[in-house]
């Protein structure tokens, strides 16, 4: 697999590292001569110096050919037109971009970027699913479908406890994919009573998810 990483820090340098160890064809573009100079010496002839948001760049690192292109800089305008050119101009079949403010995320994704790294909200999801009283979080995008995953506890108080799910009338497109009571997995059917306690897993529609936490945990 051919895959080019624009943007040579830290994150850019042991991607880098890592794939090259595993075997994959890759190409590192960086545009500080210095940092350059020393890529050369730990990786040899797989850096190239430029702007990897320059057309140019891209071309001379033979985007046309890439598989994946992995745009890592700390800026998020150079990465999201390094994304953009590479599907655009180049036909890249998968791209990477990283996400430095979590407020671009979004916009990234409607803009047709494959898949956006966002360590803020990794961090801050990795935060809320340690917290014991959190009873509403999202777990994972799914940005082809426009889709989230998420985990929610049952209040007491929400208006689908002690009801069964085929009296809810849940969000649309949302589903209840799986059901923890206690330690016992539940899979979830129309006659399924919810229970205060019972933690969910539920897939819907990202602009729903407010509608989902209402119902759930109000």
């Amino acid at each position: 697999m051919y895959i080019i990483v624009v943007g040579g820090g830290k994150v850019g340098y042991y991607l880098t590292k890592t794939l090259l160890s595993e075997g994959h064809e890759v190409l590192l573009i960086e545009r500080n001569p210095e940092k350059v100079d020393r890529f050369v010496e730990r990786f040899g002839a797989v850096v190239l110096a430029g702007d990897g948001a320059e057309a140019a760049i891209l071309s001379k690192a033979g985007a046309a050919r890439a598989d994946v292109v992995i745009a890592v800089t700390g800026e998020d305008e150079d990465n999201l037109v390094v994304c953009q050119m590479a599907r655009q101009k180049f036909h890249v079949n998968r791209t990477i971009a990283r996400v430095n403010n979590p407020k671009n995320e979004q916009l990234f994704r409607l803009l047709g970027i494959d898949v956006t790294v966002s360590q803020t909200n990794y961090i801050l999801n990795l935060i809320e699913q340690s917290i014991p009283e959190k009873s509403f979080v999202h777990l994972l995008s799914l940005r082809h479908a426009d889709l989230a995953i998420i985990e929610a506890t049952v209040a007491a108080t929400s208006v689908v406890a002690n009801k069964s799910i085929g009296e809810i009338v849940f969000p649309v497109d949302c589903v209840i994919a799986a059901i923890a009571r206690g330690s016992h997995l539940v899979v979830p059917t129309p006659t399924t009573e919810l229970l205060p306690g019972d933690e969910l897993i539920a897939v819907t529609q990202r602009d729903q998810e407010g509608e989902l936490r209402r119902l759930l945990v109000a």
